[in-house]
C-alpha cells in the first residue's frame, strides 16, 4: 500500500450486522466491495485469494465470522474453519498484495475474571471455543501480517438485523407476561453503527496497528440492558405494554458455553487514537430503535 490514504475497501461478512452497518456507514471518498458468504466463503483459501487479487483493495475490513456462542461449543470444527482458518486466508491473501487487514474480535477473550476493565495489553484468557477461536485468529493476522494487521475488540454488538440481544427482547416481549434476564454478567452493548465508524476511522488512519478496543461507552448488565430496550422501545411505539423483568443469576439460565461474569473493555486509548465522538450505549440504543420505528 502506497503512503497515500486508502481508498478502496473489501468488506468480510457483509450479510453480518456489522457488515451491513460498515455499508451503511459508508464515508465519502472511498470505494467499498461487499462480499457476504455467497460471494466470499473464507474458508476457502482459493476462493479467497483470487478475490482479493482481482479487487486489490487498500483494506480488508475482516467481518466475517462464527459468532454463536453455544453452537460453537458443540461444533467446534466449524468455529476453526471460520475464525481461525478463515483469517489465515484473508490475512495470507491481503499479505500478497500489500495491504492492509482490520481483524473485527471480541471481548469472549478475557474470562471476566480482573475486577476491572480489560486493556488492550491484557493477557486474554477464553472460556469457550468462540473466544478461542477468535483469539487464535488475532494471533494468525498478527502473525501473518504484523504491522499492517489491526485488531479491533468490541463487545455485546446488536443492530436491527440479524440475530441479536435486543431483537430477541423485542420478541419475548410481545410474546410472553414475563421476562427473565441474567443480571450477573456485565459489559458494554455496542451499536453496530457506532462499531462501523470507529472501523472506518481506524480504516482512514493507515499507521494504526496492534490491538484496540472499541464499545460504546458505559456499563450494564444483561438485565439492564432489557430494562432500556423496554422502556426505549415503549417511546418509540416499537412494543404497545410493559411486562415484568425479573433478574436471574447465571445459574438460573444454563447455556452450553461460559460466559465472562465481567468483561468490560478499557476504550480510553482507542477513543484517544481515533479522535472520534463516543456516546453512551443508551444514547445509541435509543437512536437505533427510534431509525427502526421511523423506516
Amino acid at each position: 500500500m502506497t503512503d497515500s490514504l486508502p481508498h478502496r475497501a473489501l468488506i468480510t461478512g457483509a450479510g453480518g450486522q456489522v457488515g451491513l452497518e460498515l455499508q451503511a456507514a459508508q464515508p465519502n471518498g472511498w470505494s467499498v466491495v461487499a462480499c457476504g458468504s455467497a460471494e466470499l466463503d473464507v474458508t476457502q483459501a482459493d476462493r479467497v485469494r483470487a478475490v482479493v487479487r482481482r479487487e486489490r483493495p487498500d483494506v480488508v475490513i475482516h467481518a466475517a465470522a462464527f459468532t454463536e456462542v453455544d453452537r460453537a461449543e458443540s461444533d467446534v470444527e466449524r468455529a476453526e474453519a471460520v475464525n481461525v482458518r478463515g483469517t489465515e486466508h484473508v490475512a495470507e491473501a491481503v499479505r500478497t498484495i500489500d495491504a492492509r487487514l482490520l481483524y473485527v474480535s471480541t471481548d469472549f477473550v478475557f474470562d471476566g475474571a480482573s475486577g476491572r476493565p480489560y486493556t488492550p495489553d491484557d493477557t486474554p484468557k477464553p472460556l469457550g471455543v468462540y473466544g478461542r477461536t477468535k483469539l487464535a485468529g488475532e494471533r494468525a493476522a498478527q502473525r501473518i501480517l504484523g504491522d499492517r494487521a489491526l485488531i479491533v475488540r468490541t463487545a455485546w454488538v446488536y443492530s436491527w438485523h440479524g440475530r441479536n440481544f435486543v431483537r430477541t427482547m423485542l420478541s419475548l416481549m410481545r410474546e410472553r407476561q414475563e421476562v427473565r434476564v441474567v443480571s450477573d454478567q456485565v459489559g458494554t452493548p455496542t451499536w453496530a453503527r457506532s462499531l462501523a465508524e470507529a472501523l472506518w476511522c481506524a480504516a482512514a488512519r493507515p499507521a494504526l496497528h496492534g490491538t484496540l478496543h472499541w464499545t460504546d461507552a458505559g456499563v450494564a448488565s444483561w438485565y439492564d440492558f432489557a430494562v432500556a430496550i423496554q422502556e426505549e422501545a415503549l417511546a418509540a411505539r416499537l412494543l404497545e405494554w410493559a411486562v415484568p423483568i425479573r433478574p436471574i443469576c447465571t445459574e438460573e439460565y444454563p447455556a452450553p458455553a461460559r460466559r465472562p461474569s465481567s468483561a468490560v473493555l478499557d476504550k480510553r486509548a482507542s477513543w484517544a487514537a481515533l479522535g472520534r465522538p463516543v456516546r453512551h450505549w443508551r444514547e445509541c440504543l435509543r437512536l437505533m430503535l427510534r431509525g427502526a420505528a421511523n423506516s
